[in-house]
C-alpha cells in the first residue's frame, strides 16, 4: 500500500480528539487506509456498506452506538447520521482521545438530519485520490519553498508533454494508477459516475429527477477552471435556478465539484466575488469531456483548463496535510486575473498562474503584477507553473517555475 501523506495528521488528531471524521471522495482510499489502521492499532472495524449493522444502527442509533466495542472505526457514516447525537452523549462521558475514527464518502456535515455537532469534539481530515507526490513516494516540499524567504534556483527533472498529457488523463485515484490501457482508465470512470448516481446521489438526495445529474456534469466538466455563473447553467440545463442550486450544493457535499472563493483586499468583497468551479479530478473531467490525448495535444486552450484543474487538486491535496496553514482562492479584478492565491493566516499571500507554454511574454506576467500592486507588503511572491525544465527569475519577486517542481 502507497504511504498516505495525511497519516501523520490523522495521529496527531487521534491523539488529541475523541472523534475523528476522515471525509473525502468515494474510492479516495479512506476504506483501504483505516482497515490498515485497525490493524496497526487495534481498531474494531464496522462499515454501512454492511446491510446488518446499517439496519441495526437505524433501529436504534442509540442502542448500536452503546454496543460497539472502543476504539472502533465506523465506515460510510454518511448514511446514517442519526448516530451523531448518540457519539456526542458517549464521549461527553468519556473524552479519551481516539475513541472514534469516522469515514465518510459524502460530507456529513452538510447534511440536514445531522442534528447536532461534535463541535469541540471532532477532528476533521480530507483524505483526496493520490497526489503525484504520493504517487511517486516523494514528499512534496512546494509549499515550503513558495513561503520561503528565499527561493533559488534549482535543478528540476525534464518532464515530456506526452508525460503531462498522460499524468493529467489518469488523475489521482488509486484504482486508476496501475491501469496501463486508456480505455480501462475510462471504463472505470464510467463505473464510478454510475455508482455514485446510482447510490450515492439517491442515498442523500431523494431525488426522482436522476436523469438530470448526467448531462449537468457533463456540462459543468466544460466550465471547470471557469468562473461559476449560475443562472447561465440553469438556463443551459432548462431548470431553476433554485433547483439546480440544490444540485451543486449535493456534488459539493459528494467532493465531485469544489468551488473556489474569490480573493480581494477588502474581506467584505471577497462575500460577493464569484467562485470558480473545478471538478474533482482531471481523470473524471476527461471522460465526461470525451478527451484523450491527442484531443490535449491539439487543443493548447482546452489542455489549459485541464492544467488548472490539475494544478488546483494538487494544491488542495497538499494543503490537507501541509504544516503551513493557508487558505486557497482566485483572483480577479478587471481584465487581471491570477489562477490561485495562497493566503496565510498573517495574510501573507503567494499568487500562481498556470501556463500551458514553454516559452512566456510580458503578457503573462500581468495578473501577477496586478497582484503584487495591491497585495503591497503582503505580496511574498508571485509563481507563474508551466511545462519546463528549469526555474527562471523575471524580476521583482517573480518567477517561472516548471510544472513538477509541485511534486519533486
Amino acid at each position: 500500500m502507497l504511504k498516505r501523506h495525511i497519516m501523520k495528521e490523522l495521529n496527531a488528531h487521534l491523539n488529541l480528539m475523541p472523534v475523528v471524521l476522515l471525509k473525502g471522495a468515494r474510492q479516495a482510499g479512506k476504506t483501504t487506509l483505516v482497515e490498515e489502521f485497525a490493524k496497526e492499532r487495534g481498531y474494531s472495524y464496522v462499515t454501512f456498506d454492511d446491510e446488518i449493522p446499517l439496519a441495526s444502527a437505524l433501529r436504534d442509533p442509540a442502542g448500536w452506538i452503546m454496543s460497539l466495542p472502543k476504539p472502533i472505526i465506523i465506515d460510510e457514516v454518511q448514511r446514517v447520521p442519526e448516530i451523531f447525537l448518540p457519539i456526542k452523549r458517549e464521549v461527553d462521558q468519556n473524552r479519551t482521545p481516539g475513541r472514534y475514527l469516522l469515514t465518510g464518502s459524502a460530507n456529513p456535515l452538510l447534511s440536514p438530519r445531522l442534528g447536532d455537532s461534535l463541535a469541540g469534539r471532532m477532528g476533521i481530515l480530507n483524505l483526496f485520490p493520490f497526489s503525484q507526490g504520493e504517487i511517486q513516494q516523494k514528499n512534496e516540499t512546494f509549499l515550503s519553498k513558495i513561503f520561503a524567504d528565499s527561493f533559488t534556483n534549482e535543478n528540476v527533472d525534464p518532464f515530456s508533454p506526452s508525460a503531462l498529457y498522460q499524468t493529467i488523463l489518469r488523475g489521482g485515484f488509486p484504482s486508476v494508477q496501475n491501469l496501463s490501457d486508456p480505455k480501462d482508465i475510462k471504463r472505470w470512470v464510467r463505473s464510478y459516475l454510475q455508482t455514485m448516481m446510482e447510490r450515492d446521489v439517491r442515498d442523500l438526495s431523494n431525488i426522482e429527477g436522476l436523469r438530470d445529474f448526467p448531462r449537468l456534469l457533463q456540462l459543468l466538466a466544460t466550465r471547470s477552471a471557469k468562473l461559476l455563473n449560475v443562472a447561465d447553467v440553469a438556463r443551459n440545463m432548462g431548470m431553476v435556478t433554485m433547483t439546480l442550486s440544490r444540485y451543486l450544493g449535493l456534488l459539493e457535499a459528494l467532493f465531485m465539484i469544489y468551488l473556489l472563493p474569490g480573493w480581494y483586499t477588502n474581506l467584505g468583497k471577497r462575500l460577493i466575488k464569484s467562485p470558480k468551479l473545478h471538478l474533482c479530478d482531471t481523470a473524471i473531467m476527461a471522460q465526461l469531456m470525451d478527451i484523450n490525448e491527442a484531443r490535449l495535444q491539439g487543443d493548447p486552450s482546452l489542455t489549459g483548463y485541464f492544467l488548472e484543474t490539475f494544478v488546483f487538486t494538487e494544491l488542495l491535496k497538499q494543503k490537507s496535510w501541509s504544516s503551513i496553514p493557508f487558505e486557497l482562492y482566485h483572483f480577479r479584478d478587471g481584465d487581471d486575473e491570477v489562477d490561485f492565491i495562497l493566503e496565510r493566516p498573517d495574510r501573507t499571500i503567494v499568487g500562481i498562474e498556470v501556463k500551458n507554454a514553454r516559452s512566456l511574454n510580458k503578457d503573462d506576467l500581468k495578473g501577477l503584477q496586478h497582484l503584487q500592486k495591491i497585495g503591497k507588503e503582503h505580496f511574498k511572491r508571485g509563481i507563474i507553473l508551466h511545462p519546463s525544465d528549469k526555474i527562471e527569475f523575471l524580476g521583482n519577486d517573480l518567477w517561472a517555475v516548471p510544472l513538477q517542481l509541485l511534486w519533486k
